[in-house]
Parts: C-alpha cells; structure tokens; sequence
C-alpha cells in the first residue's frame, strides 16, 4: 500500500505543484493590489496615498515576525502549516470584500494575508523535497519561486484594466476568486501522503541555524539582491524623471520582472548541473552593477530596457538558486526553516537596505541622477564580497556533519549531500 500511495504522488507530484505555484502567486497578486493604483485607491477610499501605500507594508513587516516560527511549524507538521496559510489567503482575500471601498476592511483583509504567506511562501523547498525525486528538486523549486514574480507581474498589470472596468469590487472579487481556488487546490493537495517523508529522527528545533556560517552568507546575499529590487522598484521613477523619461518606469520594472522569471526559469537548472552555483550568484551581483552603470552613461528607455531585462534575468534568478541551495544543505528535514531564515532576510533587506539605507542614499542625492545610480552599482557589488565566500562548489552541507549542535545533525547532512549528488548527477 505504501509503495502504491508513493507511485500514485509521484505521477501527480506536478498537479500538486501546479496547485502550490498558483497560490504562490496569489500571495503576491493580494500583496500588490492596491499599489498600481494608488491614486485611484486613494480617490475611493477618502484616504492619503501614503495610506495606501502602508496596505502593502504590512507583508514585509509582519513575514519579520513570523517567518521563522512558520519554518519551523512546516518542518514538524507540514500539512497543517500550509493548509493554514492557504486558508489565511483565501480568507484575506474574501475578508476584503465585506466593503471594497472601505480602507479598514481593506486593512483587515491585508493583515490576515500577511499572516498567511510565511506558511506559503516557506514551503517553496519543502513541497520540492516531499514530493519530487532529487533529480527534479531544483525545477520543482524554480517553479514556485518563479511564481512569485508571476504574481508580481501580473499584479502589476492586471490592476489598472481590473479598475478600469469595474473599480475596486471587480478587482477584489477576481483576486479573491483566484485565491479561493488555489487554497482550495491546496488544501487538496496537502491530504495526499508524502513521496519522501524525511527521516523523523532529525531534530526541526532552528538552533542549527545560529552558527551555520553558510546560511548567513546565503541570507546576506538575499539581503542584499532583494533591498536593490526593492530600491529600484521605488526610485527608478524618480531617477528616470532627471532624464527625462519618468514615465518609462513602470515599464521598465515590469521589463526587469519578466527577465527574472526566464532566468527563475532556465538558470537554476543549468546550475545545479554545472555545480557552479556560486559563480552564477558572483555573475548575478556584477551584472546588476555594470546595469546601473550603463544607465549613467546610455539615457534611452530601450537601452536602460535591455540592460534591466539581463540584471532581472540574474538577480532575480538569485532567489531558486539560493533556496535550492539551501534545501541541498539543511537537508529536506529543515527545508522550512531554512527557507523561513533566508526569506527572512530578503524581506528584511527589502524594508532595511531598500527602504531606509539605500532610500536615505538615493534621496540625499537624488537630485543627481549619477550619483544615484552609483550608490545603486555600489550596492548590487556589495554582494560579490558575500557570494565570493561561499564554496566554489558542493552542497555546503558536509559543515553540519559532527558538530553536535542538535539530534539528527550529522543525519540530515548525509542524506543532504546524497541528494546534491543525486541532483548533479554525480556519484554520493
């Protein structure tokens, strides 16, 4: 019986993911909704833009304060995690159709989203893990990573249209709608048995992660590449305006978007093959810097186009790179808090490096457009002194073996290091 149940979720292993992708999605299509229509939201709700502004905050805010006890949560009872999350989303979203011109009910609606994607977005590496072989792992996690850009970008186009047709209720009804069926699908999915359970002896306690020198490089470098996005995504405008082409921006961003989901899409794979996943992260931070630095020299929209497209096709790209890293050294059993550690860091870089360091940066020299594009390069070579500290090649997760720090340690890295052999298709 067990090993029919295994065959069974090995042929629908993509049904599942699929299910899980689209939720993935949807935690960013709630998350944006609002702010590609700030003024028109504004307008409805009789609040200031910087109200509006705030519905979006609250998700990195609050993904700081449970990120890490969501991890560990997925690593000792996955199902009831995720299906929670699930829940929390959809439950978000419908919550925000009680008045969809009323900005409490709007608040209400965002905070119980927020709360929900840690549980979500952690359990990129763990539905990999439960579900597929190792040969497959890093495609199943490229998917739900390149979900999140998905959900961006379609946020980011599908608002204005949704609005114009039919104002606020049009657009949260079709979110709300999406969300329901992908929590629903979940939810579904989440009954079906695990393929590949783990081994039950390793311990899901987070102290390992204190003294894991490796992981804080890797939360570094999403610390990094996550505050540059997030610094572009908000002063690129302002920047363009000095050139005399603000009005590019936005497509622009959206441009940079779609170069990240290619790249999510074909570089983690090709990686993991090579084993040169250091070097792609090195290449990815260089790109982004000599980006900036041709937009100082070169002014035109197309160009800048071009050569956004390539850093989002990198940076962006960082992200699955980086968690099936991670998932390759932690091992499936701590896959969650892993992923809760690093995304951790990114959104923290998000509020921290993009929002207040680089932003104080950018505006302290914002009225030269140089300078500003300088301290962005600067940043983005911020992380080649992190990536260049990583090993060259390998898993990383040997430095767990023998070090004691919690039961089943030494476990867990052996069966992390058979799967990176698996998954590169070496010898364990």
């Amino acid at each position: 019986m067990a090993t029919h149940t295994a065959a069974l979720v090995r042929m629908n292993r993509w049904v599942i993911l699929a299910g899980y992708a689209l939720l993935t999605a949807c935690t960013q299509l709630l998350w944006l909704a609002y702010a590609p229509i700030t003024t028109q939201t504004h307008q409805a709700m009789g609040v200031s833009s910087g109200a509006v502004g705030d519905l979006a905050i609250i998700f990195p805010l609050m993904y700081v304060i449970l990120a890490l006890p969501a991890g560990r949560w997925l690593d000792a009872r996955f199902g009831q995690a995720l299906g929670l999350g699930a829940i929390l989303t959809a439950g978000g979203g419908l919550l925000r159709l009680a008045g969809p011109s009323s900005y409490g009910w709007a608040l209400a609606g965002q905070f119980v989203i927020a709360a929900g994607q840690p549980f979500v977005l952690n359990s990129i590496t763990k539905v990999a893990a439960r579900y597929f072989p190792a040969r497959e792992r890093t495609a199943a996690i490229s998917v739900g990573s390149v979900a999140l850009f998905v959900g961006i970008l379609a946020a980011v186009l599908s608002g204005g249209p949704l609005f114009d047709a039919g104002g606020l209720t049009l657009l949260l009804w079709v979110q709300a709608a999406v969300a329901v069926l992908a929590a629903a699908w979940v939810l579904a999915a989440v009954r079906t048995p695990a393929a590949f359970p783990g081994d039950p002896s390793v311990a899901v306690s987070l102290r390992w992660l204190r003294g894991d020198r490796f992981m804080w490089v890797l939360g570094g470098l999403l610390f990094v590449g996550m505050g540059v996005f997030n610094a572009v995504a908000t002063w690129l405008d302002s920047i363009l305006t000095h050139f005399g082409h603000g009005g590019a921006s936005g497509y622009l961003i959206a441009i940079m978007t779609v170069g990240g989901i290619a790249g999510g899409a074909l570089l983690p794979g090709v990686v993991a093959r090579r084993d040169q996943r250091r070097r792609m992260l090195e290449i990815a931070v260089v790109v982004t810097a000599v980006a900036f630095a041709v937009m100082t020299v070169v002014h035109s929209p197309a160009v800048g186009g071009v050569v956004l497209f390539a850093a989002g096709f990198f940076l962006l790209a960082g992200l699955p790179v980086v968690l099936d890293w991670s998932e390759l050294h932690a091992g499936p059993e701590r896959a969650g808090g892993a992923a809760g550690f690093l995304l951790l860091a990114g959104n923290l870089g998000g509020v921290v490096l993009g929002g207040v360091v680089l932003a104080l940066i950018v505006q302290a020299v914002i009225g030269n457009p140089y300078l500003s594009l300088a301290a962005l390069a600067l940043a983005g070579l911020a992380g080649l002194a992190l990536a260049t500290r990583l090993p060259a090649r390998g898993t990383g997760a040997v430095q767990h073996a023998g070090t004691g720090q919690d039961a089943g340690t030494a476990q867990g890295a052996g069966a992390a290091q058979d799967a990176g052999a698996a998954r590169e298709g070496g010898p364990a």
